[in-house]
């Protein structure tokens, strides 16, 4: 599997669709459906798995976390799904970091390079990998940049290996 299977898998997912279609209605400045949903879907993961489909956006002027909650009780009523909504110029504080530039920049900072992609349609199609199609296709955890061996945030990508229980699936490779 290579970018263009990836993004093909993606653009042909009824219920992704369905998702984009509906988060569309939200009109969230700089949106996109990221992480574990979309690695299931490439993986072939069966969706009740995941525990939640992680949405991110970026909106300055409204750092509230009630604005977020507002929001995922919003995309329930439209249809009901574990709905995690994070306006990401708020994050940084949650995750003790600088400020991020944009939505894509706070996702090109999650801890695993099988975390960080998103998916948007503001207004077509678009498919966001920082780090490429590689560790996706060949089944990789590994750190990003961010969260290498020697960094302060190491340990937060080993604990989610643990609490992920990676190391217990056969089909993946771990790269630490």
């Amino acid at each position: 599997m290579n970018l263009v299977d990836i993004e093909r898998r993606l653009r042909e997912d009824d219920e992704l669709q369905q998702m984009l279609e509906i988060l569309e209605r939200l009109d969230l400045p700089d949106w996109w459906i990221c992480a574990g949903v979309l690695r299931s879907k490439i993986w072939g993961i069966d969706q009740n798995a995941q525990s939640d489909i992680d949405i991110v956006y970026f909106d300055p002027s409204d750092i509230s976390e009630a604005t977020e909650k507002r929001h995922e009780r919003q995309l329930c009523e439209w249809i009901d799904l574990p709905w995690s909504v994070k306006n990401q110029a708020r994050m940084h504080l949650v995750n003790d970091l600088p400020p991020y530039a944009s939505a894509q920049d706070a996702i090109a900072q999650f801890p695993e390079t099988v975390t960080p992609i998103g998916v948007t349609r503001r207004p077509d199609f678009e498919l966001y990998l920082p780090y490429g199609a590689d560790d996706f296709t060949d089944r990789i955890i590994r750190p990003t940049p961010h969260f290498q061996i020697g960094t302060a945030r190491h340990l937060i990508f080993q604990r989610r290996m643990i609490e992920k229980r990676w190391q217990d699936n056969t089909g993946l490779h771990i790269c630490i």
